[in-house]
């Protein structure tokens, strides 16, 4: 029998807490795959599957509205990997795995996957906070550099003080982005 690698169990239970359903698809027996799904704590698996198989339950997800993140190491997985709205590869499979994987992690630590989750949605975050205060800061910088306020109390902004008010924009985007290094990621 396979034997599940450690970390297994609780990368899974991780993905379950976000309310993510984590499905077993595998070319092992059915024996076998029960056998790994229960002790991975994993309710929904397919076994026997071959790489055309995973494919299309891949597409079946999908055309029932569902967002389908798969994570794989094989060349049996690449085409599955392909057809995925989010693919990820783990790090010690395949060279074709890896390419045409969104995503790689180096390690083939699955729990590492709920990590790269949470990164992504700070990211996402970080992002938005970033377009947030770019568009606040044109809303404003624009119409008074030129010239909106001149009408009303004869106030025109000095050229080099609009430049070095974009360069302070920039400067706070970077330091809001690289405020991403010191997050802390559950382990």
């Amino acid at each position: 029998a396979d034997k599940v690698k450690a970390g297994s169990r609780e990368a899974i239970q991780q993905l379950q807490q976000r309310g993510i359903e984590v499905y077993m698809l595998t070319g092992d027996n059915f024996a076998t795959a029960k056998a790994i799904a229960k002790e991975a704590g994993i309710q929904h698996y397919k076994a026997e599957m071959l790489p055309a198989d995973k494919s299309a339950f891949v597409k079946e997800l999908q055309n029932s509205g569902k967002v389908v993140a798969m994570a794989g190491d094989g060349i049996n997985d690449s085409n599955a990997l392909a057809l995925a709205d989010i693919s990820i590869a783990m790090g010690k499979g395949s060279d074709i795995a890896m390419d045409v994987a969104g995503m790689t992690i180096i390690s083939s630590d699955l729990r590492k996957i709920a990590q790269a989750i949470q990164l992504s949605a700070y990211t996402v975050a970080t992002i938005r906070q970033n377009l947030f205060w770019a568009f606040i800061y044109n809303i404003i910088g624009i119409p008074v550099a030129a010239g909106l306020l001149y009408p009303f109390n004869g106030f025109l902004l000095n050229p080099m003080i609009a430049g070095a008010a974009m360069a302070l924009s920039s400067v706070s985007v970077v330091s809001n982005s690289l405020r991403l290094k010191y997050r802390t990621i559950k382990q």
